[in-house]
C-alpha cells in the first residue's frame, strides 16, 4: 500500500523510520514525484496543495499531521467521501499542556513585569493571589483543553471551560454556547484560547470579547492566529483594559519583521512552538488508523468537516 506524505516542516526521515517500523511494506510517496496516483490509498499531510488530494482516485483516509484541520478545511476541492482523521497523540497533548501551564504561571506570577524590572535593576514585589482565587478560563474543551484544565485545577487554580456545546468535566465549571459566553468571560482573569478554527470561531478574540473580561485580565492564544483580531488586542492592551498577552500563533507565519507585536511591551511571542507532533509516538497512531481501516474497524478521531473539528 502507498501513503503520500506532504509537509514542509515535519522531518521526513523520522516519519519514514517510525512508520516503516510499524508497517514495513508501506510505500511512502513524496511530492513532486508521487508515481502512479492510483497506488496511493492514504495521505499524511500538513497544508497540502489545494486540489491535489482530490486527484487521488483510490484515496481511503486523510491523516492530519496536527491536531487542527483548518489547513484542510480551506481546500474547497477536498474529496467529500474520504474521512479526515485529526492527530490525537499523548505527546501532542502533554506538550500543549506544558505550554499552557507555563504561560498561565508566568501571567499569574507577573514574570513579564519582573523581566522588565531586571532591565531597570528595580527590586519590587508583585504578590499574586493564591491559586484558588485566580480564575483561569479555557476556550475549547476538547482533548487539549480538557487536559490543560485538569492540570491547572490540580495546581489549585479556579478553572472554567467554555465550548460550543456543553461538556461536563470533573472539577471544572463549564459553559457552552454564545448565551453563556459573557458569564464565562466576566470572571476570567487569565483567558486561554484552545479552540479549533472554524467559521464560527474565526476572529472570536475581538474587542467585544475583550470588553467582557474584567480589567487587567490577560490573554493566551495557543490555538490559531485566525482566532485573533490583532488590532483589537493592541487597543485593549494600550488602553489598560488587558494587562498582557502571550501569543504562539499568528494570522501570517512567520510573523513579519515589521509587525507591531514584536516590540509591544505587553506581548510575549513564541514561534508556534506550544506543541509539536513527535513521529516516535504519532506514527503508531497513523499506523493503527491504517490497520483499523484495512480490517473494517471504525476509525478514531474522525473530523466532522462541516463543524470543523
Amino acid at each position: 500500500m502507498a501513503l503520500l506524505f506532504i509537509s514542509e516542516t515535519d522531518r521526513l526521515d523520522l516519519w519514514r523510520k517510525h512508520l516503516l517500523a510499524e508497517i514495513p511494506d508501506l510505500d511512502m510517496r513524496l511530492l513532486p514525484e508521487i508515481g502512479n496516483k492510483e497506488d496511493i490509498e492514504y495521505a499524511l499531510v500538513w497544508r497540502p496543495p489545494a486540489g491535489l488530494l482530490k486527484t487521488l482516485p483510490n484515496l481511503k483516509v486523510i491523516f492530519s499531521l496536527g491536531a487542527g484541520i483548518d489547513h484542510l478545511a480551506s481546500d474547497t476541492d477536498l474529496p467529500e467521501n474520504v474521512p479526515v482523521v485529526r492527530m490525537v497523540d499523548s505527546s501532542l497533548t502533554s506538550g500543549m499542556t506544558e505550554y499552557v501551564v507555563m504561560t498561565v504561571l508566568n501571567h499569574h506570577k507577573s514574570m513579564r513585569l519582573y523581566r522588565e524590572q531586571q532591565n531597570r535593576k528595580e527590586w519590587l514585589l508583585h504578590e499574586p493571589p493564591v491559586t484558588w482565587d485566580r480564575r483561569v478560563g479555557i476556550m475549547g474543551m476538547g482533548v487539549l483543553g480538557s487536559d490543560a484544565a485538569e492540570k491547572l485545577s490540580n495546581l489549585g487554580f479556579d478553572v472554567a471551560g467554555w465550548s460550543r456545546t456543553h461538556r461536563e468535566r470533573p472539577g471544572i465549571k463549564t459553559y457552552a454556547g454564545t448565551d453563556q459566553l459573557e458569564d464565562f468571560l466576566k470572571t476570567t482573569e487569565i483567558l486561554v484560547c484552545l479552540l479549533p478554527l472554524t467559521d464560527e470561531t474565526e476572529d472570536i478574540l475581538n474587542k467585544e470579547l475583550f470588553a467582557m473580561l474584567p480589567k487587567d485580565a490577560s490573554v493566551i492564544n495557543a490555538a490559531r492566529g485566525g482566532h485573533l483580531v490583532e488590532q483589537d488586542l493592541i487597543q485593549a492592551l494600550d488602553s489598560g483594559h488587558l494587562s498582557e498577552a502571550t501569543l504562539d500563533v499568528f494570522k501570517s507565519e512567520p510573523l513579519d519583521q515589521n509587525h507591531p507585536f514584536w516590540k509591544h511591551p505587553k506581548i510575549t511571542i513564541t514561534p508556534h512552538a506550544a506543541s509539536t507532533t513527535h513521529p516516535s509516538s504519532s506514527a503508531r497512531n497513523v499506523a493503527d488508523g491504517i490497520r483499523r481501516f484495512e480490517s473494517g474497524e471504525d476509525l478514531l478521531n474522525v473530523v466532522d468537516m462541516k463543524r470543523g473539528y
